[in-house]
């Protein structure tokens, strides 16, 4: 172990989370990840870090406004507490509302993007374009608070882009309004995912509030995860997209904070046996829709060992549970 924590530090981070009124057994979380954080994978990474919070992915608000039935993607397990619903749209009114039928449905919080970069997002008015209009970000968290008598927290992003870093301004607007915690990824708008994380400038944001701070950005290891808390003081790290074909990472830096050590990594056989148990999960729970969503999650898990490439190859074009099944038994027979 190359990096370790200050003491003070370490001690801040053994103790529970507070978000407003809710209290969270661990100072790690799963970020909501479109796409990813179905309740088939939160099982997975719950099954390894049983107390942390997550996510499920973000859900639109109009959508609930306009279907008669709840999206899937807000179906929430009764036993995965503590969990999030995260929503996005710009408009107040349907933010509250919505944010009604997620409390309903089991939700602890409810978490509003304004981080998404993606275009069909922004042009509508939803994720990091709330960045260029923090008046209706303002009146959103206000409506849903008022409509919701769980904790409001925030999801966003430094700016736009590198030339209208406002989080600074941003954060204390939304902590003003009655956020809850706000989690900040270190990179703006128009980076996307490319470039590096500014966890110093998430330090910054962490010095200003006096609500929890919470990193998101480029952690995909239990080390990373230590340094980005020394740089940012942080209350707490969301861990995103290095819990693809990984969903032990959380429970493996959790495990950290709890006990000052590290625990024993996944042999081969436990990630690809987590990888089955992905693939029949996925199946079991969507039909066919789910082997093709499974596709790429295999892929994610065919990393690091002998025939990773070819075996990503023909997992990417798998069409029943079976084939996906033989071919990961083929790669555990040779290695």
């Amino acid at each position: 172990m190359g990096f370790s924590l200050s003491p003070e530090l370490s001690q801040k981070l053994s103790t529970p989370l507070k978000i407003g009124s809710v209290t969270i057994n661990s100072r790690v979380l799963q970020s909501p990840l479109s796409g990813v954080t179905d309740l088939v994978f939160r099982r997975l990474v719950r099954k390894y870090a049983p107390e942390s919070m997550t996510y499920t992915e973000m859900v639109s608000a109009t959508e609930i406004h306009h279907l008669k039935e709840l999206p899937k993607l807000m179906e929430i397990d009764p036993q995965e507490q503590p969990i999030s619903i995260q929503l996005f749209d710009c408009r107040p009114d349907f933010m509250a509302e919505a944010a009604q039928k997620a409390v309903k449905e089991g939700a602890k919080t409810i978490d509003i993007n304004m981080g998404c970069p993606v275009n069909k997002i922004t042009k509508k008015g939803g994720g990091s374009r709330l960045l260029r209009q923090p008046d209706i970000a303002e009146s959103i968290v206000r409506e849903v608070i008022k409509a919701v008598d769980v904790p409001v927290t925030v999801k966003t992003r430094l700016g736009w882009n590198d030339a209208e870093i406002n989080i600074l301004d941003f954060a204390q607007r939304m902590e003003d309004a009655g956020a809850s915690m706000i989690t900040v990824h270190g990179r703006t708008r128009e980076q996307g995912y490319t470039g590096t994380a500014r966890w110093d400038i998430i330090a910054q944001v962490k010095e200003k509030l006096t609500i929890p701070v919470i990193a998101n950005g480029d952690i995909f290891s239990v080390e990373d995860a230590l340094r980005c808390f020394e740089i940012t003081q942080a209350d707490g790290i969301m861990c995103s997209r290095g819990t693809l074909g990984y969903p032990f990472l959380v429970g493996e830096i959790d495990f950290y904070l709890k006990n000052n050590q590290k625990s024993v990594l996944p042999t081969l056989k436990e990630r690809l046996d987590c990888a089955k148990d992905h693939l029949t999960g996925l199946w079991e729970y969507k039909g066919q829709r789910g082997i093709f969503q499974a596709r790429k999650h295999l892929s994610w898990y065919c990393k690091g060992f002998s025939g990773a490439s070819e075996l990503r190859d023909r997992c990417s074009q798998i069409n029943t549970v079976e084939e996906g099944l033989f071919l990961l038994d083929e790669a555990l027979n040779l290695n």
